[in-house]
């Protein structure tokens, strides 16, 4: 059986836990050599521990399993220069990227109603989950379109989709890189290169990815840890909450010839939760 990215090089963003992880791992499973990125140490107004280097290399040690290439590279999404560093480190040693999976991103700060965020927290917000997938595609784009394929996967959220009250940053940034998508996509389709978005809902925080981000925005919330997870299933209408592996699922798709004629769409892949 053929392995969907055998051949293709994959520049995962945010990869040291969570979403970024299972990606990772599928696209590993699948023959993709890759690049995994992410800041690997905590930033200053983000409430919460982000990725660590530890957590990096373990990703790095799971995808290694597969047989595929991997390089680890340190860089914040905030600095263009980085992420053009961790492009070219990636087009250096395999000569090309295939594949752009924009997954960096935080979820808080948070908890707010709109007129109480200040603006560090606001920018915190739009420069890590809006412009820092802007950079990452400014660092790809000409490279694919000059090769004349290329595939640019967003991992958005429903929060790119509908408003949640007390989250005004992160639906405004959410929806942004919707709307980048869908102008990203239109530019580039003449030069044959796809961009496309995923909006995962509630993702179960799966200890296997050491994921925490269904937590961290139950936190915001003042829910309890240790029973939000019931408090977000109420609302999910296949009583279930959203496994990381099928948000890597619906990535992996994308970045495949399976998809070659789809750019521009939205991929929701939360259990009926924005057709109410």
């Amino acid at each position: 059986m053929t392995l969907r990215l055998a051949g293709k090089t994959a520049v995962i963003t945010g990869a040291a836990r969570g979403l970024g992880r299972a990606t990772a791992q599928a696209f590993a499973r699948e023959g993709a050599d890759l690049l995994l990125v992410d800041v690997a140490r905590d930033l200053p107004g983000v409430p919460y521990p982000v990725g660590s280097r530890d957590q990096l290399r373990h990703t790095e040690r799971l995808c290694r399993e597969s047989g595929v290439s991997v390089l680890v590279k340190e860089a914040d999404v905030r600095d263009l220069r980085e992420v053009e560093d961790a492009v070219s480190t990636a087009a250096a040693r395999f000569g090309t990227v295939d594949v752009l999976v924009n997954n960096a991103g935080i979820a808080a700060p948070s908890g707010k109603v709109a007129h109480e965020i200040d603006e560090h927290e606001w920018q915190l917000m739009l420069d890590v989950d809006l412009s820092g997938a802007w950079r990452a595609i400014r660092a790809v784009g000409k490279l694919m379109a000059e090769q004349g394929s290329g595939s640019i996967v967003n991992i958005a959220s429903t929060a790119g989709l509908v408003g949640y009250r007390h989250f005004a940053g992160y639906v405004a940034a959410k929806h942004g890189l919707v709307g980048l998508t869908k102008a990203a996509a239109l530019d580039y389709a003449p030069r044959q290169v796809r961009v496309n978005a995923v909006c995962p809902g509630s993702v179960r925080d799966d200890a296997q990815v050491e994921g925490r981000m269904l937590a961290e925005i139950a936190r915001s919330l003042d829910v309890p840890v240790g029973e939000h997870e019931e408090a977000f299933l109420q609302a999910q209408p296949m009583n279930a909450l959203v496994e990381p592996e099928a948000v890597a699922a619906a990535a992996l798709w994308l970045a495949s010839d399976e998809s070659r004629q789809v750019t521009g769409s939205v991929l929701t892949v939360d259990g009926g939760f924005t057709t109410r």
